[in-house]
């Protein structure tokens, strides 16, 4: 069964996690956004990232600054990580993170990453008696700015309780999955959806090219259509405009989906994605928007 964050307030249960200190590790694109708003809720936030200066912003608006990502087992409660891969997770564990672990306290997952890295890393932090989440994502930077991502957790209903009041200030919605790596499981079909979304938004605006209807032309009609939605919206100014400036980079879903395809993803319009955008990534696309697809498409060079 799949549960819903409630607006009403609920009683924590799990122990120990009646207070308001959060350790965060990342300030990416979406990291910085999301840890402000801990902040101007009123959490005592302190965090680490590999580039101290980084963290500037956020000391200014009265977040502290650890030393390391073990520092931060001795100051927090909650423990956030919000960094860009399976391997950037691991390292933060495999480099002194884990080793410092105290029981009693929870570590909450928010990155995309591998259900199988999610539930080897909750077993490790289970022999020491710290709960795990993983608690991925859905929205880019702008829903980030504004609280309003969707929250997919994978774990024990009890720590999904406790977490719920920080949820509540990052994010519009959030719901439990089921166990350990059902989270990123989620994840992973909500990102397969983006890349069907944001694909085939280019190639109707390419088709449409290709029998001289200009794309500004067609992708307003799509705006005011019944296949329109939240992606086609949000992406139309990107094709319009010619500007593939990242809000979510195109090797961020190319990643995503090569994980898809680890975990046994296998119909052929999943598939032919996960080529389409590993292709873009491998001439240059990476660091632009996923709008880029559609320039890609086109034959154009990065």
């Amino acid at each position: 069964m799949i549960l819903r964050r409630r607006r009403t307030r609920r009683k924590n249960t799990t122990k120990n996690m009646g207070n308001k200190r959060i350790g965060w590790i990342g300030l990416g694109n979406m990291g910085m956004p999301m840890a402000r708003n801990l902040l101007r809720a009123g959490f005592e936030v302190t965090v680490y990232n590999r580039t101290a200066a980084k963290a500037a912003p956020l000391q200014e608006a009265g977040a502290k600054l650890a030393a390391s990502p073990a520092a931060l087992w001795e100051v927090a409660d909650f423990l956030i990580t919000m960094v860009a891969d399976d391997a950037a997770l691991k390292q933060i564990h495999d480099g002194g993170f884990l080793a410092g672990a105290k029981a009693g306290k929870m570590v909450i997952d928010m990155s995309t990453v591998s259900p199988v890295t999610s539930r080897e890393l909750a077993g490790h932090l289970a022999e020491k008696g710290v709960e795990y989440l993983d608690a991925p994502v859905a929205g880019s930077v702008k829903p980030a700015e504004l609280g309003q991502l969707v929250i997919m957790a994978g774990g024990r209903k009890e720590a999904y309780e406790a977490a719920l009041p920080i949820f509540a200030k990052l994010g519009k919605a959030s719901f439990l999955m089921g166990g350990q790596g059902a989270g990123n499981a989620a994840k992973l079909a909500i990102n397969t959806l983006l890349a069907f979304n944001m694909q085939g938004l280019a190639e109707a605006a390419i088709f449409a090219r290709e029998k001289g209807i200009r794309p500004e032309a067609m992708l307003e009609v799509v705006a005011e259509s019944a296949v329109a939605n939240g992606v086609t919206k949000m992406k139309t100014a990107n094709i319009v405009e010619d500007n593939y400036t990242a809000a979510f980079a195109l090797k961020h879903l190319a990643k995503d989906l090569r994980l898809a395809l680890s975990q046994g993803m296998h119909t052929p319009g999943g598939i032919a994605l996960h080529n389409s955008y590993q292709q873009a990534l491998a001439v240059g696309w990476g660091e632009k928007d996923i709008s880029a697809i559609f320039p890609f498409l086109m034959g154009e060079k990065a």
